[in-house]
């Protein structure tokens, strides 16, 4: 088991910056890929973000290329989202999920955090 505790959400205007954080207990959690996912209100969860297990590669939806980075710090079991640029569409409920592959769908995870609501005004 992993259990996942999702922070650092809030309420922001556009083009100011948040730092999501993930952290991780349970099962070691080097031994898996981590991702993003948001839910906005009326819309199925979809990726965002992608990291795999050693952190050498990372994946990011198109609409967030380039505003958004995730990573990871193993020694703390913990690992983020810094979200530059804020967009009104950003706004969602953001999800952090383990899995042993990580991958772009919900299925390819098997842990997943409560949820961290993120909401950006115009």
């Amino acid at each position: 088991q992993v259990q996942l505790v999702e922070s650092g959400g809030g309420l922001v205007q556009a083009g100011d910056s948040l730092r999501l954080s993930c952290a991780a207990s349970g099962r070691t959690f080097s031994w898996y890929a981590m991702g993003w996912f948001r839910q906005a209100p009326g819309k199925e969860r979809e990726f965002v973000a992608s990291i795999t297990w050693s952190g050498s590669n990372t994946y990011y939806t198109d609409s967030v290329k380039g505003r958004f980075t995730i990573s990871r710090d193993d020694a703390k079991n913990t690992f983020y989202l810094q979200m530059n640029a804020l967009k009104p569409e950003d706004t969602a409920v953001y999800y952090c999920a383990a899995g042993p592959r990580g991958g772009y769908y919900s299925s390819d995870y098997n842990y997943w955090g409560q949820g961290t609501q993120v909401t950006v005004s115009s």
